[in-house]
């Protein structure tokens, strides 16, 4: 390991369990400063969120556009300044955290066993989705392991403390979560992760082609298990989350995995609207472009 690597990954290490310990409150605004500092401080990544805002928001004006995307550095530092302080929390505690909003009702449809495909984007508090979920079902969650593999230990840990089962991102990990559908339980994707190698087909995200997942349409089809998209909003000035969910429609079950794809993209925009300003617009949606 590099010297630089190591040391970032002490660092790390440290200051985990240091958010984890802070009272919420200071843990919220340490995290929405550490956001301003990202706006300010790393060119970059403004240029980055700003440019993806544009792409999706074409005829947003420059002060919406800047507005939303400070907005979402701060709320993306914060749900990584949160996460190790909910690894914390109990079951009683995090249930009392949450709050129902539009469609929550959603996240009891269930297939003929049980079995239900629950997708949370990259939006709002997605740790909190992942710890939450685990409690109103038995889950079993697709988990790619951290670039830091020393942190990988302790990130399971956590994010199994309320009865998720984390499955790897390998041919066997997929195998798993055909079985849990089969055993009548929830799995758990990430719908807006750009899938490796093959995994993918391209599909409109709010207008522009994005390399798509196709193995959530790949789960749903055999069964034409129920899927549903939801994402846990982050309350300000408040200790909870507001769950909001979309189910998907029957395209989503479609042979054709362009039009599976766009369906699935259809239903992470419809959520992102509700809340744009807590979406990641930091990450590379758009980083893998068709051939032509």
């Amino acid at each position: 390991m590099k010297l630089g690597t190591a040391f970032t990954s002490r660092l790390v290490r440290l200051l985990l369990p240091l958010f984890g310990h802070l009272p919420w409150r200071v843990n919220q605004t340490i995290g929405g400063s550490a956001g301003m500092l990202l706006w300010w401080l790393s060119p970059k990544l403004r240029r980055l969120t700003l440019a993806n805002l544009k792409t999706c928001f074409p005829d947003a004006d420059a002060r919406w556009l800047r507005r939303t995307g400070r907005r979402s550095l701060i709320e993306s530092a914060r749900a990584m300044t949160e996460a190790p302080w909910l690894w914390r929390q109990s079951k009683s505690t995090l249930r009392s955290m949450l709050r129902y909003g539009d469609n929550a009702q959603l996240l009891q449809i269930v297939g003929s066993r049980g079995e239900a495909i629950i997708a949370t984007p990259h939006l709002g508090s997605w740790e909190f989705a992942g710890l939450c979920l685990a409690i109103l079902r038995p889950t079993t969650a697709l988990y790619r392991p951290p670039r830091m593999a020393s942190l990988d230990a302790m990130i399971r840990r956590s994010r199994t403390h309320t009865g998720s089962r984390l499955v790897p991102t390998t041919a066997a990990g997929v195998r798993a979560l055909y079985q849990a559908l089969e055993h009548g339980e929830v799995v758990g994707l990430l719908p807006d992760q750009t899938p490796k190698g093959n995994g993918g087909v391209f599909a409109p995200f709010f207008g522009q082609p994005a390399y798509t997942m196709r193995l959530l349409s790949n789960l749903a089809r055999p069964r034409r298990t129920p899927v549903v998209l939801a994402f846990c909003e982050r309350l300000q000035g408040e200790r909870a989350y507001r769950v909001h969910a979309v189910r998907a429609g029957d395209a989503i079950y479609s042979e054709d995995p362009a039009k599976a794809a766009a369906e699935l993209n259809r239903c992470v925009e419809t959520l992102i609207r509700r809340s744009p300003e807590q979406y990641l617009w930091s990450y590379r949606r758009f980083s893998r472009r068709p051939p032509e």
